[in-house]
């Protein structure tokens, strides 16, 4: 063993204690984003939809951190912005159902905003309020990936914040713009963000959408919502994992996923027509509004990291 002295020993230590934390604070982000980017992994991440709400406000700090607490891959939440130009995380385009107050957002200045409570569940006033972007990305930093939904307005504010924040490589920015429209609207950061396309199986040209994607550039993900299950994309889809992206399916209301939903995996207790169907129709991300349950059920079935 080499002596450097017992001070320079000290030192020595000290940092590979830091460098060891510092490792293991990242194992799990790094471990996330490098399944996110792998579409040939079989493993199912889990997107729990608006944080967990059933046991805490949609779209609160309170309830992105019981999603952490529950092992979840993703959490999606919504953007909207203040009077003063705050990104903050609202779904509506009112505050008038999920707080105590009533208007728009851009209403007021995030100051005013702060002053209103968030709903839970029940409708009932809680102690939590707005939260803003920023804070979400504090708050997740090294822990969870993040989908901005309705973010599409608000792509450089948000891509600023992730920049400022060291959260880039946590973000999902979706839209179910297609590529001519986005390329034109965010020409200088669609090649530096992560991002997920948005498409609707029920249009005629659903898969002509997918394959412009795929000749410009490559989508993490592709989400795919249908309300009737007949699409040819959803029979043979490997052309989308062949090019490099994953298959997002959202399993909460039927109007998403031609009944193969949420409720028919847990109030009916069948997963056969639920869970099981999107996994054998390709999905490797499904959105739910079970995180606990469906997180369970892959864990079981061996089909979660």
């Amino acid at each position: 063993m080499i002596s450097f002295g017992k001070g320079r020993t000290i030192g020595l230590l000290a940092i590979l204690f830091t460098q060891t934390v510092n490792a293991q604070k990242t194992t799990r982000i790094d471990s996330l984003v490098n399944q996110l980017h792998n579409p040939s992994d079989k493993h199912i991440m889990v997107t729990a939809h608006r944080g967990d709400w059933r046991n805490a406000p949609e779209n609160s700090l309170q309830g992105f951190k019981n999603a952490i607490a529950l092992g979840v891959d993703i959490i999606e939440l919504d953007l909207n912005k203040t009077k003063d130009g705050v990104i903050v995380i609202m779904h509506d385009q009112t505050i008038d159902r999920t707080t105590d107050g009533k208007g728009k957002p851009s209403d007021f200045t995030l100051s005013e905003l702060k002053q209103f409570h968030l709903r839970n569940g029940l409708g009932r006033i809680t102690n939590h309020t707005i939260p803003t972007l920023e804070e979400v990305m504090l708050l997740v930093k090294d822990k969870v990936l993040i989908n901005l939904d309705k973010s599409y307005p608000y792509y450089n504010e948000a891509y600023q914040i992730l920049k400022n924040t060291g959260t880039l490589k946590q973000a999902i920015f979706k839209t179910d713009a297609v590529y001519d429209a986005v390329k034109s609207k965010y020409p200088a950061i669609l090649d530096s963000i992560t991002f997920m396309a948005v498409v609707d199986l029920d249009k005629p040209n659903a898969k002509q959408i997918i394959k412009d994607y795929q000749q410009h550039i490559k989508p993490v993900a592709f989400e795919l919502n249908f309300k009737t299950d007949t699409s040819a994309v959803l029979s043979d889809n490997h052309f989308i994992k062949q090019h490099g992206s994953k298959i997002w399916i959202n399993s909460l209301w039927a109007s998403l996923n031609a009944g193969h939903d949420d409720d028919t995996a847990v109030d009916l207790g069948n997963t056969k027509d639920s869970w099981d169907w999107l996994i054998a129709h390709g999905a490797t991300i499904i959105q739910t509004d079970r995180p606990r349950e469906l997180l369970s059920y892959l864990r079981k079935r061996s089909l979660h990291r």
